[in-house]
C-alpha cells in the first residue's frame, strides 16, 4: 500500500486528474476500475474520480509496487537522469527566490529547456538544485515539475523566470503572456545607432533552416507581429551598446530585427556579418551573440505574487561580454 498527502502543488484538481499525473502511463479505465474495487481510496473512503482534492487529502494506492512503478517509468527515468548529470544550479547564479519562484542569471550555452531527451537543459539544473535543497521531493516530480516560464535562445544569456510551485508558475505564465512584465536587454551591436527607436513588423520563421525574417507585411498566415525599441547607451563608429525593450517575445525577434535595420548583433553568426564576428573571435575567444537579458520589472499586482509589485531584477552581464565593452571603448 502506498499513501499520498495532498499537497499546494495538488490541491484544486480532480482526483482522477491527479492519479493521470501520478501514474502516466496507466489507462484512464485502470484508475476508475481500481476506484470502483476500492484498491484506490480517497481519505479513507471510496471514491468516483471526481472529486476535488484539497490540502492534507489522503489518496491510498493498494497496489503492487510493481504496478505503480510501472504505470510511473517515465519519472523513474527521469530521477535516473537528474541523478546521473551533474549540472546544478550556483548561488551566484540565483538573483532572487521565495516559496515560488526562481529568477536566474542563466549562462550563455546551455538550453534554456531540453530540445530532445539527449541533451540536458536548465530544467534539469532546476530540479536538481531543488531536490537538493529539499524543495523539492523525487515524490512530488509524479505529479508536478517546476519549469521555466520564459525562454533565451541557448547562446543568450541572461534572467529567466521559473516556478517553484504551480502558483508561481500559473502567475508567472500569465504576466508573460499578458506582456506584463516589463522585459529589457543589452547587446552590442555592427554599426553606429545614434537615436532610439521603436520598431515592427512581422515574423517569418523558416522551420527547416531554424531562421527568422522580418517584413513589414506578412509572408504567410501565421506570421507573427512583433515590436521591439531600443535606445542607444554608448557608441564608436564601429559599434553602438544598445537597451533592448522586448515588448513582443519572438523566437531570435531582437537578433532578427536589429539585423532587418542593418545592424546585427556582434557574435551572430546566423544573421550577423562572419567578417566581424571573426574579428571578436580572435581577440576574445568570442563564439556567441552578445545578447543578454539584463532586467525583468514586475508590474503593480495582488495576491500570490503581490510581494514582487513594482519590483525592478537584474543580472550582471557575463564576463567577456564586460571585458568587450570596455577594450572596445563603450563601457
Amino acid at each position: 500500500m502506498r499513501e499520498i498527502v495532498i499537497g499546494e502543488n495538488e490541491a484544486g484538481q480532480r482526483l482522477d486528474k491527479f492519479l493521470a499525473k501520478y501514474m502516466k502511463k496507466a489507462p484512464k479505465s485502470f484508475f476508475y476500475k481500481m476506484l470502483r474495487k476500492k484498491n484506490i481510496v480517497l481519505n479513507g473512503k471510496k471514491a468516483s474520480g471526481n472529486e476535488k482534492l484539497s490540502i492534507g487529502d489522503q489518496v491510498r494506492l493498494f497496489l503492487a509496487e510493481e504496478t505503480i512503478r510501472g504505470f510511473s517509468e517515465a519519472e523513474e527515468l527521469l530521477e535516473k537522469k537528474l541523478s546521473q548529470k551533474k549540472g546544478t544550479l550556483e548561488k551566484s547564479q540565483i538573483i532572487y527566490e521565495d516559496k515560488d519562484i526562481l529568477l536566474i542569471n542563466k549562462p550563455a550555452g546551455i538550453l534554456s529547456q531540453r530540445a530532445d531527451t539527449k541533451e540536458e537543459s536548465l530544467v534539469e539544473w532546476i530540479l536538481r538544485y531543488l531536490l537538493s535543497t529539499g524543495a523539492l521531493s523525487k515524490e512530488d516530480l509524479r505529479t508536478f515539475r517546476p519549469s521555466v516560464c520564459n525562454r533565451l535562445d541557448r547562446n543568450t544569456s541572461g534572467l529567466i523566470a521559473a516556478g517553484k510551485s504551480l502558483a508561481g508558475l500559473q502567475v508567472l505564465s500569465r504576466l508573460f503572456k499578458e506582456r506584463d512584465l516589463k522585459k529589457y536587454y543589452r547587446c552590442i551591436v555592427s554599426g553606429k545607432i545614434g537615436t532610439g527607436d521603436h520598431i515592427k513588423g512581422y515574423l517569418s520563421k523558416d522551420e527547416r533552416t531554424n531562421k527568422v525574417t522580418i517584413s513589414e507585411r506578412p509572408l504567410k498566415e501565421g506570421d507573427a507581429w512583433i515590436e521591439t525599441s531600443y535606445r542607444p547607451l554608448s557608441m564608436t563608429d564601429g559599434a553602438t551598446y544598445l537597451e533592448v525593450h522586448l515588448i513582443t517575445g519572438r523566437p531570435h525577434q531582437i537578433r532578427a530585427h536589429l539585423a532587418s535595420i542593418g545592424h546585427p548583433l556582434i557574435g551572430d553568426y546566423k544573421y550577423g556579418s562572419r567578417k566581424v564576428n571573426e574579428e571578436y573571435r580572435r581577440k576574445y575567444g568570442l563564439d556567441s551573440q552578445l545578447l543578454h537579458a539584463c532586467r525583468l520589472e514586475f508590474p503593480q499586482m495582488e495576491g500570490r505574487l503581490g510581494h514582487l509589485s513594482k519590483q525592478i531584477f537584474e543580472a550582471p552581464i557575463p564576463p567577456v561580454f564586460e571585458k568587450i565593452l570596455k577594450e572596445e571603448g563603450l563601457a
